[in-house]
């Protein structure tokens, strides 16, 4: 028997097809007022396939909108037209998408009109000045004078997304997924969230972020139902909780805090299955969510896993364990999920450590849920895995059941409602001040965020700058987000090779935020 009889490129828009065949007359989409079935949704990306690929010339399609049907549609029309997806991070700045833009070569920009007056000035920052398709009027034209396309990548290792980093060490860095990674990211995904034909999941993830988790096509893959959500607003999760059936929703542990403390909160009357990641949620979170019927799994990847590499697996036994000690244990960052290699904790030696929960070293990926690499960086690449493993730069420990859990960061990030920042970039940012000599950022516990920036400024001899002209500095170059929380006016206290010991920061802000 010929062996292609036996070999198909895996790819997960593949999935959409399967979906329109065997649920074709169902839900797929609900946004807002518009409904769509599954026949219908396949209909549109062809469209979208066919309108794109002559506009792309075989270049990336960028897309900036929020949860909505257009992004969704995006994740499988883009790959279809033959080029890879960017989805960019609402939340950039100008020159922050300028970049993306430029780094991506995208050929095609998508963009909503809420993003119209940052897209229109990242286009004039952008030296590749790509086509532009506005969301509305136009790109229904679109859809509508194409042809349906769907073209099949003949290598299932082919580049189908390119996701950026929040630049942790200098400018952001291009992820590549591939095909065979979201397909089987996908089914694991399925998998471990137990989605259904049945389910209704809600979009409370940005899509954009790791595109989501890989779950624009783990839901499809289900023949589930997709609720749109351009803004997580509680009063309207809420809303749809109830009005739309919801059963499945994502989120970073700060999602989880404005559920279960809004105003509209109150019991479900049927269990809604939550993934969170970005941090560890804390135990009372834990246990509010539990009171309300949320059955919270605590998830652990990067964007250059696919987003969630690791889940904390449920075993049964824990279900007689006190709420306090099941909240720990799901605080844990878990095991490989079913379709990745089981994670490794390196020491400082070199050597694996021993399952003792006690013994730090740094953890380690690998699988079919790893990156490709990074987009035009070899370099990088290359020191990301060493060895063929992926190091995460996250120290952890490994506990005698196998289970992993993080004790810190090697790298001075900070994760602010599951979004990462760079605190070299805000120092950078700060720096540019004309008034500041040097500056450090480090993270500070926030009740709502989980974790925020806060520097620490020494200014020039004789100028001067208030805590707000700081702040407010910042934010005109970077994100909002991304600008500190609080400044502080001192001098830095290094160590004797001139190096700033952010720990002595550390303590003295959180001193400071706990007064």
């Amino acid at each position: 028997m010929p062996g292609d009889l036996s070999f198909e490129p895996l790819t997960p828009v593949s999935f959409l097809d399967r979906a329109a065949s065997a649920h074709g007359d169902r839900v797929a989409v609900v946004d807002g007022d518009l409904r769509w079935t599954y026949a219908e949704l396949r209909e549109r990306c062809r469209r979208l396939a066919g309108g794109l690929a002559p506009l792309a010339d075989g270049k990336p399609v960028a897309v900036l909108a929020p949860n909505t049907h257009v992004l969704l549609e995006a994740n499988f029309g883009v790959p279809w037209a033959g080029v890879p997806l960017v989805a960019i991070n609402t939340r950039l700045a100008a020159a922050e998408i300028a970049y993306i833009l430029d780094h991506s070569e995208a050929g095609v920009l998508i963009y909503d009109p809420v993003f119209e007056e940052v897209a229109g000035a990242a286009l004039a920052l952008s030296s590749t000045r790509p086509k532009t398709v506005c969301v509305g009027e136009q790109y229904e034209k679109l859809l509508t004078s194409a042809s349906p396309l769907a073209l099949a990548p003949d290598d299932e290792r082919a580049l189908l997304s390119i996701n950026y980093t929040s630049g942790t060490t200098g400018k952001p860095k291009g992820v590549m997924y591939h095909h065979r990674g979201a397909f089987l990211q996908a089914l694991a995904m399925v998998g471990h969230t137990g989605l259904t034909p049945s389910s209704v999941h809600l979009w409370t993830l940005p899509m954009f972020h790791c595109n989501g988790w890989c779950f624009p096509w783990a839901v499809t893959a289900a023949a589930a139902t997709h609720v749109c959500l351009p803004k997580v607003e509680p009063s309207e999760v809420w809303r749809l909780l109830g009005d739309e059936g919801v059963t499945h929703l994502n989120g970073a542990p700060t999602v989880l805090s404005m559920l279960a403390y809004a105003k509209e909160a109150e019991p479900l009357t049927r269990t809604v299955r939550v993934a969170t990641g970005g941090a560890p949620p804390s135990p009372a979170i834990l246990r509010r969510m539990g009171e309300l019927g949320f059955d919270v799994t605590h998830l652990y990847g990067l964007t250059e896993t696919f987003g969630p590499a690791m889940i904390c697996d449920w075993r049964p036994e824990w279900d007689g364990l006190c709420p306090g000690e099941q909240a720990r244990l799901k605080a844990r960052q878990g095991v490989g999920n079913m379709i990745a290699c089981m994670a490794r904790v390196i020491g400082f030696d070199g050597e694996d450590v021993p399952a003792d929960g006690v013994s730090i070293g740094e953890i380690a990926l690998r699988g079919n849920n790893v990156m490709l690499g990074y987009f035009k960086d070899e370099e990088a690449t290359r020191l990301a895995a060493p060895d063929g493993w992926f190091r995460t730069g996250d120290l952890g420990v490994l506990h005698p059941d196998g289970y992993v859990e993080l004790k810190d960061r090697s790298k001075d990030v900070i994760i602010s409602g599951g979004e990462n920042i760079a605190s070299v970039e805000v120092e950078q940012a700060i720096a540019d001040h004309p008034a500041v000599l040097e500056a450090a950022v480090v993270a500070v516990p926030h009740e709502h965020w989980g974790e925020v920036p806060a520097a620490f400024v020494t200014l020039h001899e004789g100028a001067v700058a208030t805590e707000a002209e700081i702040i407010e500095h910042v934010r005109g170059r970077l994100a909002r987000f991304k600008a500190p929380h609080s400044v502080e006016f001192t001098e830095l206290p290094k160590t004797s090779t001139g190096k700033v010991r952010k720990y002595v920061l550390r303590e003295q802000a959180r001193e400071s935020s706990a007064r």
